[in-house]
């Protein structure tokens, strides 16, 4: 119990869950945006250069490679220059002012990279950096185009402002192609990396901001989340409190959202049936009492005025002693029997047996009872049949749905047991004319414990336990079983089996 209470409440865990996932957003913003920027921008670039030196190779034959080079230079900001072997400029673009293959001699660029490129199978990549001040006028240019931030403008003694010295970083990247005719030239292409310190302070007092906004949302998301899931669950909590101790009248309300919705109508429905399993379990208490009281009672009467009273030591007193202590057996029998179909314990021992002549035997041992008390069993089928099942168990099914219909047959005490047999199937059916069942308990029956009449009647014959164990008995053979009644006709209980 104290381990529970340490730990977090859901409330807490949702919040908690959601500051660390934005926790771990800004992280990513901060290094992405600002810790790698450069390191993107450099790779980015590096990609550009390559990919528009393989594009200028594979049309280095082309008719209007002039345009082509114009095309690529202008959209990729680089400057492109292929030289021949010996030093003789063939095409040129030169878009920027900073471009380091177009201030270098021809001559000197052929034999520098040319060597470089054809020691590494035919193309040289290359990264360095320079300082470099623009002109006055370009600084001017410059500054009306907004390249570059203010951090890079600087006022000399008279007040005038001019370009501080930056560092620029270039690329300069050669390949070796072979035109149609059989000559030999270098692809040059130059690209420079921009300063983007201006780029990483905007954006570090972009993301400054956004850290903060993004904080102070997610502080309150995350409570409002946290409040909202946590609100039903601590109500369902508090029902499910109510209900251990007993109070079975509980209701579940959590709404909100339909997983705790369906937990709050699960919960209701539990305690429902909790309510009829405490209400069964008082009317257990009370039959089985009964049950026990009446042969015990009638035992201890017996016995006792067979030891006080000379002469009432006699065959039939010890008899009724003999049946009573019998009909505790038959009790505790069946309470062990339901116990044990509950507990999927229960196993049968199926062969092959006719199933006409179980039912004429059991209907036989009822003689004393319909000579003595009235009762008439007629036994209604046409042929035998052979049925694969427990004939023990199957006997005890017809006994019990047989000892039902004598206590709550009509006035005539008249009982019929009917045979027939439809496409492949037999059908057996326990027929009596008593008061009958009312629709909306017929499914209940079955219950363990249940009656109709509330006021305990014991059975002629048997525990009171009856149809309960006849459920179990038939649900372990598969088959079919069911009840049909009509208030004030009678009710008739059948089931289905098989036929060999």
């Amino acid at each position: 119990m104290k381990n529970k209470r340490k730990e977090l409440s859901i409330k807490w865990k949702v919040f908690a869950y959601l500051s660390a996932f934005v926790g771990a957003l800004l992280v990513l913003l901060w290094l992405f945006q600002i810790v790698f920027l450069d390191s993107f921008y450099q790779a980015i670039k590096t990609r550009a250069i390559k990919s528009a030196s393989e594009s200028i190779a594979k049309n280095i034959d082309d008719s209007d490679l002039q345009s082509y080079l114009e095309g690529i230079a202008n959209r990729d900001d680089i400057c492109v220059r292929i030289l021949s072997t010996q030093g003789e400029e063939l095409y040129s673009v030169d878009i920027r002012p900073d471009c380091m293959i177009h201030k270098l001699p021809a001559q000197a660029l052929v034999e520098q990279c040319f060597e470089k490129a054809e020691g590494n199978g035919g193309t040289a990549f290359e990264t360095f950096s320079t300082d470099f001040v623009l002109p006055p006028h370009e600084a001017m240019r410059d500054k009306q185009d907004g390249d570059g931030g203010e951090e890079n403008w600087e006022k000399d003694r008279r007040g005038y402002k001019k370009k501080r010295e930056v560092v620029m970083r270039s690329m300069i990247h050669a390949e070796i192609v072979t035109f149609a005719d059989g000559t030999d030239a270098i692809i040059l292409l130059n690209s420079v990396i921009s300063p983007i310190n201006a780029t990483v302070e905007t954006l570090r007092v972009q993301l400054g901001y956004i850290t903060v906004i993004l904080l102070v949302l997610s502080l309150f998301i995350a409570l409002l989340l946290s409040r909202r899931v946590a609100e039903p669950i601590i109500s369902i909590n508090d029902s499910a409190k109510e209900l251990a101790r007993g109070r079975y009248d509980t209701r579940f309300g959590g709404r909100g959202y339909r997983e705790v919705s369906e937990l709050s109508d699960t919960l209701n429905y539990a305690a429902k049936e909790l309510s009829k399993v405490e209400q069964l379990r008082r009317e257990l208490i009370a039959n089985i009492s009964h049950d026990l009281r009446t042969p015990l009672t009638m035992i201890t009467g017996y016995a006792e005025v067979m030891r006080d009273l000379p002469g009432e030591n006699t065959p039939e007193n010890v008899q009724i002693i003999i049946d009573e202590a019998n009909r505790l057996s038959t009790l505790v029998s069946d309470v062990l029997d339901i116990s044990k179909f509950q507990s999927g314990t229960q196993e049968l021992a199926p062969g092959e047996f006719s199933l006409t002549a179980l039912v004429r035997e059991i209907i036989g041992r009822y003689g004393k009872l319909t000579g003595q008390e009235g009762y008439q069993i007629r036994f209604d089928y046409g042929a035998e049949v052979m049925v694969n099942a427990d004939e023990v168990r199957l006997s005890q099914v017809i006994y019990n749905l047989i000892n039902n219909a004598i206590n709550y047959t009509g006035e005539d005490k008249s009982i019929i047991v009917r045979q027939t047999v439809h496409e492949g199937r037999v059908r057996l059916e326990v027929i009596d004319n008593g008061a009958g069942i009312a629709a909306d308990e017929l499914p209940l029956i079955w219950d363990r414990y249940y009656k109709v009449d509330k006021a305990h009647k014991r059975a002629a014959v048997g525990s009171g336990l009856g149809l309960s164990i006849v459920r179990g008995i038939l649900e372990l053979h598969h088959a079919d079983y069911g009840v049909e009644s009509t208030p004030g006709k009678g009710s008739t209980f059948w089931f289905e089996l098989p036929v060999l």
